[in-house]
């Protein structure tokens, strides 16, 4: 721990601001990167001190102390302002995803039923786009809305110390978890200061640390990692938006590079996508030799991403040593374990027929037959992790998988206003010790030599990119989506593909559609539905033999079955879509035709060997940009290669979301567009313009625009 904490013991975050802001007065704290890469905000600790008083001050006028506030923010450090001005003010911070313009509202309308919350949070720019939903939404239109850049600094001084402790409730953290039944953790400020410690004592984090972050700063890992852990600590950390990482994943390793960033991470998906994406010309330019923690966590964590990453950036100074994998949620505040950092990562090769008996039987054969498992660390401090027996409640033996089980300070309170779910999980004794109280994590793992692995899920929950996804949510989307679909029969659940964690649908048909059943306006139906209510692609549906989808005695589906039978090839399946397994094999054609079409579009003084992943910065657009059929092909050709299809099957006036494209593909698209056009685009461009004729349109319209403009929806 750093010196000062050494020194001080601190019982809430109020406290411990208070203390930088002092002693650290001019210690500049954050950074934002507006675009990923221009400095646009900064904060030192004395500043927001004063603007979490100035905050604070104006909620303690309404008389709110004791309340929930709901915090509705885009990426940016006014966020970071209105959550310690909720902190300052004894008010519960809940902090949410601000919706896009016409998103679906009902996840944000329950979590504000469920937190009684009376006040909002916001910025003068997003309450515009809120205000439009009021007339639909009673809930939101009955909250107090506050734009808080509008509360003058001055305020600061009517500021009242509030009464609150280590057990005071400092936020809310609503899980990913089920649209109709959200689950707001109580976290406490005692839950947040032992998990801090945690964190700089696994990552080995000293005053010199420096962080740099894209997480969501309203998720627990953007929240507690990236902003909580620096002002613990006492340090400058970094940061830019999602959207700017996912438009252009380089902007995330460039950041590190130019600030000599020394811990960042994210999700495993992350890390992928930086090895999928960077060119040669790019790894020239990095120098990623101070990035000593690399986490990998929110989701699991896979070895020959830790490789195929390793081995790419191992040019530009990166060692695989820093990779730090580790285990958490937000029902532990954020991290369980993770060990000490001068460990490396621990790889377990085991046989896959053992695993799906429970037991762990180590092998040294790495094929079809074995699964390599990456160790999520060891426990810190006073957290304890046991396995144990989900239906007997007792330990299990060494080699046995069970339930993750896990108790210590950083467990958070339980769920806010929902005591039988909190006795549920937050309450767990073994039955035959009495040992407790645990919180059962739901998710299936060992131990071996004290490193906790994680082997899969005892819920049915899907987690894809990091974020959790109930299969109860997305059958319902899918059995609404079309009348050959019968209800109530069907099953989604998850499928290992390279690696990575993809969306399956297995659902019966209705027996009278089974004769002229149309496949493929059903399969249609089913992908635009899923990425518009969950925006995630689906990888593979299976159309089912009436009566024929593996049920319980009691009639409840089996998804386990289910995804068993999808693995094995054992359903009885009417008909089957399956993302186009050739996509790998065209991916060259694909890249000619791009490049064939880039060079069609340039002037001829601009002509130079390019590629459509490093296209040279012009002053203006070229003239041929103005026929929309070239900006139409470019864009059908790399939705085929994102979305694994053939370019003959994807119709420019049909929307995006019917081919499944979800917001990261949507995202990353439109950085590569921009890469292309030389332009800026606004990252909501592909919804405002949710077709590629109507996109095609709006670009050509504005192709006059400089490279330093960006398109603005209208």
């Amino acid at each position: 721990m750093t010196d000062s904490l050494n020194d001080f013991k601190f019982s809430t975050f109020v406290d411990l601001l208070r203390y930088r802001a002092v002693h650290q007065s001019h210690k500049l704290a954050f950074t934002f990167l507006q675009d990923g890469e221009t400095e646009s905000s900064r904060l030192t600790y004395q500043e927001l001190d004063r603007q979490a008083r100035a905050i604070a001050a104006y909620l303690q006028s309404l008389g709110a102390t004791g309340s929930r506030a709901l915090l509705l923010y885009p990426s940016g450090l006014e966020f970071i302002a209105a959550f310690f001005g909720c902190l300052y003010a004894g008010v519960v911070a809940v902090p949410a995803y601000p919706p896009r313009r016409n998103q679906n509202m009902s996840r944000l309308q329950a979590i504000v039923a469920n937190a009684q919350a009376s006040i909002a949070l916001t910025t003068t720019s997003l309450l515009g786009n809120i205000e439009v939903h009021f007339a639909q939404n009673s809930e939101l239109a009955q909250l107090n809305w506050l734009a808080t850049e509008r509360i003058a600094n001055n305020q600061a001084k009517a500021w009242q110390e509030p009464e609150i402790t280590c057990g005071s409730l400092a936020f809310l953290q609503y899980t990913s978890g089920s649209t109709g039944t959200p689950k707001g953790v109580m976290v406490s400020h005692g839950n947040l200061l032992h998990n801090q410690q945690v964190i700089q004592t696994g990552f080995q984090h000293t005053d010199k640390t420096i962080g740099v972050s894209w997480l969501p700063l309203y998720h627990d890992m953007g929240l507690i990692g990236n902003i909580l852990q620096p002002l613990y600590l006492g340090i400058h950390c970094i940061l830019m938006s999602p959207v700017a990482f996912l438009q252009r994943p380089i902007r995330w390793l460039e950041a590190i590079s130019r600030y000599r960033g020394t811990t960042s991470g994210g999700p495993n998906f992350a890390y992928d996508l930086c090895s999928r994406k960077i060119t040669p010309e790019q790894l020239s330019s990095l120098d990623l030799s101070s990035w000593d923690v690399a986490f990998n966590g929110a989701e699991p964590v896979h070895s020959d991403t830790i490789e195929r990453f390793s081995e790419v950036f191992a040019p530009c100074g990166f060692r695989s040593s820093a990779f730090y994998p580790c285990y958490g949620m937000a029902e532990t505040t954020l991290i369980v374990s993770g060990g000490l950092k001068v460990a490396p990562p621990v790889f377990e090769t085991i046989q896959r027929d053992a695993l799906e008996q429970k037991r762990v039987v180590s092998t040294y054969k790495e094929n079809y037959e074995a699964r390599t498992l990456v160790g999520c660390g060891q426990t810190l401090l006073e957290q304890q992790i046991i396995i144990a027996h989900p239906e007997t409640l007792t330990c299990c033996l060494p080699n046995e998988v069970g339930e993750i089980w896990v108790s210590g300070p950083s467990v958070a309170q339980g769920y806010w206003d929902l005591p039988e779910e909190t006795q549920r999980t937050f309450q767990a004794y073994l039955a035959d010790t009495g040992t407790g109280p645990f919180l059962r994590t739901g998710d299936l793992g060992f131990l071996k030599d004290g490193e906790l692995f994680v082997t899969g899920r005892l819920k049915d929950l899907i987690i894809i990119r990091g974020r959790n996804h109930y299969p109860q949510d997305i059958e319902l989307t899918v059995e609404r989506s079309h009348p050959a679909l019968r209800q109530g029969y069907g099953a989604a659940f998850s499928v290992d593909v390279h690696g990575e964690e993809r969306l399956a649908i297995a659902f019966e048909v209705e027996r009278n559609y089974l004769r002229n059943l149309d496949v493929n306006e059903v399969v249609t139906a089913i992908r635009k539905a899923v990425t518009q209510q969950h925006e995630i692609q689906v990888y593979a549906i299976l159309l089912l033999k009436t009566g024929s989808v593996p049920k319980t005695s009691s009639g409840k589906i089996q998804r386990h079955a289910c995804r068993s039978g999808f693995l094995a090839v054992s359903l009885d399946v009417v008909a089957d879509w399956i993302e186009n397994p050739q996509s790998e094999v065209d991916l060259q054609g694909l890249q000619a035709e791009v490049k064939s079409l880039w060079q069609q579009m340039q002037a001829p003084e601009q002509q130079t060997e390019s590629n459509e992943n490093n296209f040279r910065e012009r002053s203006h657009l070229p003239n041929l940009v103005s026929t929309e059929e070239t900006i139409q092909r470019w864009l059908v050709t790399q939705m085929a290669k994102q979305l694994k299809i053939h370019s003959d099957e994807i119709d420019i006036q049909e929307p995006f979301v019917r081919y499944g494209l979800d917001s990261a593909v949507a995202l990353g698209l439109c950085g590569d567009l921009a890469q292309w056009l030389g332009c800026n685009l606004e990252p909501t461009i592909f919804w405002d313009y949710p077709s590629i004729e109507a996109l095609a349109q709006h670009i050509v319209k504005n192709s006059s625009l400089s490279p330093s403009t960006e398109f603005v929806s209208r």
